[in-house]
């Protein structure tokens, strides 16, 4: 089989399965979810090694001028468990993704702006991307609030 074949007989039965764009995209709000939730949760569970990877940051200093880092800490975890269920369970799904948003820009910023770091960098820009997608799209199918995305002239 050529190769142009082939990508027509992708591009087919990707097509097919495009009745499946629903529950991928819940799929995709709920594993998404999950990388906040359980980070949420180190954030008081594991607050002593969270803290010293705060204290070897080369922005260590400008963390401490904005607030004590335990509660800087705290308060981030709470954002992102809160916030990480409100996107799993699809409510208040715009709202809680723009906290999450503007929670994790100064977190990888403090911790991931540094010499090494470009692997979980990358990643929480691909989480960044992640928050995008449900800001503007909304939940999705499958939400506990249907929050339906309109279209530049206003309608659903």
């Amino acid at each position: 089989m050529n190769e142009g074949l082939l990508m027509l007989s992708l591009e087919a039965y990707l097509a097919r399965q495009s009745r499946h764009a629903d529950t991928t995209n819940t799929v995709f709000r709920v594993l998404l979810s999950l990388i906040f939730i359980v980070g949420g949760l180190g954030h008081f569970g594991q607050t002593g090694q969270m803290l010293a990877r705060i204290n070897e940051s080369p922005w260590a200093g400008l963390v401490r001028q904005i607030g004590d880092p335990t509660m800087l800490l705290w308060l981030s975890g709470g954002v992102f468990i809160v916030c990480g269920f409100g996107l799993a369970l699809g409510a208040m799904t715009r709202l809680s993704t723009l906290l999450l948003f503007v929670t994790l820009i100064p977190v990888t910023i403090s911790i991931h702006v540094a010499p090494g770091h470009v692997g979980p960098f990358l990643k929480n820009v691909a989480i960044l991307g992640g928050l995008i997608h449900f800001f503007v799209n909304g939940p999705g199918a499958h939400a506990l609030i249907n929050e339906t995305a309109t279209s530049r002239d206003g309608r659903a």
